[in-house]
């Protein structure tokens, strides 16, 4: 039988049986897997360092004529281990997986394997708040899927005005000038690079950003829960 090769990160984990274990991966060439992990939960068990949560490994498989292929061989690549050892980061990093497992297909594009990634990267960054990675990644989940709000003309198709305050139209996705709005031309700015797809790392350098965080977190939530959840 032909084995396939690939990078792996772990989605799910589910005990089967007394030694074995079936992983869901996302791979950016073959989408999700769902592989039997025989004999994983044994100590000497040569799978189980390559199918740790929060890392990258490179894995070899047999293709099964079901839903479940057969994991041969995990070798860990990369290992974001800041992450486990502040127990908020570690549940953010899970809600983080459940979110990207629950929004994909089987046949995810590489676009998500790189995000999850990134996602890795950020967590392990405790420069990073938990607020901003969590922002950010709804957005770009929002993004990839064909979701990104009208960030450069009003509800009306008019050009957003720099001196203007705005409120934001869930509807039409897009800003609706008004007198009272609390929206400013720094909240639309800092949207901008959000659905640019900057990483975090940026985004936290922005003037003011833990206050633009504040404001601009509602907006992706209520976005994401109208179109993804």
């Amino acid at each position: 039988m032909n084995q396939l090769a690939t990078t792996a990160i772990v989605l799910t984990r589910t005990n089967y049986g007394e030694a074995d274990r079936i992983v869901t991966v996302l791979t950016p060439d073959h989408g999700k897997l769902r592989l039997m992990a025989k004999g994983v939960r044994r100590v000497k068990s040569k799978l189980a360092g390559g199918i740790e949560l929060f890392s990258v490994s490179h894995i070899t498989f047999i293709k099964g004529r079901g839903d479940i292929s057969t994991l041969v061989s995990s070798r860990l690549e990369r290992y974001y281990g800041t992450i486990v050892q502040d127990i908020d980061r570690v549940q953010l990093g899970y809600d983080l997986i459940k979110l990207l497992n629950k929004t994909i297909e089987d046949e995810a594009e590489k676009e998500y394997f790189d995000l999850l990634e990134q996602a890795f990267l950020a967590l392990d960054d405790a420069a990073n708040s938990d607020e901003l990675v969590r922002m950010w990644f709804m957005a770009q989940l929002l993004r990839l899927g064909g979701h990104t709000p009208n960030l450069q003309t009003d509800s009306f198709g008019e050009k957003l005005d720099p001196h203007a305050s705005y409120e934001f139209d869930f509807d039409a996705m897009a800003f609706v000038q008004h007198d009272q709005g609390q929206l400013t031309a720094d909240h639309i700015k800092f949207m901008r690079l959000i659905f640019s797809g900057n990483p975090p790392r940026i985004l936290r350098q922005v003037n003011g950003s833990e206050q633009l965080v504040q404001y601009c977190w509602p907006l992706v939530h209520r976005m994401f829960a109208d179109t993804l959840s």
